[in-house]
């Protein structure tokens, strides 16, 4: 029988691995914490190309955009990652809450779209449903 005190320690490993481009620090913050209890591993990139960088060098298994990405439109930059990238899922998290900006994010590449302030079940639930 195995020492147990020898034995490594379990550790949970994350449900998947989410690349964000929020850029306001409070709702980062918030985003940080909600996605962490979920069990999410979540990495933010400052700018656009920072996102299309870390992207293009490491997996992910979900982008969450904002539609507001400094250096580039959040359509712009879906179509950028659709470029190399046509199989990870896309949502945007968006205070742009027209249908247009929606159709945009989908005609764009995207799979989903939640209007920011949501719901935090609301946008879980998403995250969950793209990821599996």
């Amino acid at each position: 029988m195995p020492d147990k005190q020898n034995t490594p320690p379990i550790t949970a490993s994350p449900k998947g691995r989410i690349l964000s481009t929020e850029d306001d620090p409070d709702t980062r913050d918030l985003l940080h914490l909600l996605l962490k209890l979920e069990g999410f591993e979540v990495l933010y990139a400052d700018n656009a190309d920072e996102a299309l960088s870390l992207a293009s060098t490491s997996h992910f298994d979900l982008y969450l955009l904002d539609n507001w990405v400094p250096g580039l439109a959040g359509e712009d930059l879906c179509r950028k990652l659709r470029q190399f990238d046509q199989t990870t899922p896309i949502l945007f998290y968006s205070g742009a809450g027209n249908e247009s900006d929606k159709d945009g994010a989908i005609a764009a590449g995207a799979q989903g779209y939640v209007v920011k302030p949501a719901n935090p079940d609301e946008l879980t639930s998403q995250i969950h449903a793209l990821i599996g």
